[in-house]
């Protein structure tokens, strides 16, 4: 048994809202070429898993911010955006998966402290 505290709770979307930020990034340089093919599997899947951790986390919200992420990055019917528009929407979803990361937050069920309290 250890004596450090354990958090009161946890964020389970934030590693995977700065790895998606971090390819949506990088995906700026691949917009117009094939390989932005891999970069909206990424996108599409990550935002996935981070709505399923917004519910779980009783934030739907962030379902509902995260939906047209998944809609626009969709891989399989790509929408027929190119250029400036995607460039522009990048660094914009990169924002909303890191905001999603920090404010999705849920109670630690394994919190040693709480009968502390």
């Amino acid at each position: 048994m250890t004596s450090y505290p354990t958090p009161e709770f946890r964020r389970p979307a934030l590693a995977p809202g700065i790895l998606a930020t971090i390819v949506l990034l990088a995906g700026v340089a691949l917009v117009g070429t094939d390989g932005f093919t891999w970069i909206r599997y990424a996108i599409c899947i990550l935002a996935l898993i981070v709505c399923v951790f917004a519910v779980q986390a009783k934030h739907w919200w962030w379902a509902v911010a995260l939906a047209p992420v998944v809609i626009a990055w969709n891989p399989v019917v790509p929408l027929p955006f190119e250029g400036w528009g995607w460039r522009a929407a990048q660094p914009v979803a990169g924002l909303v998966f890191m905001a999603a990361g920090v404010l999705i937050k849920m109670r630690n069920p394994e919190d040693r402290n709480a009968a502390r309290r």
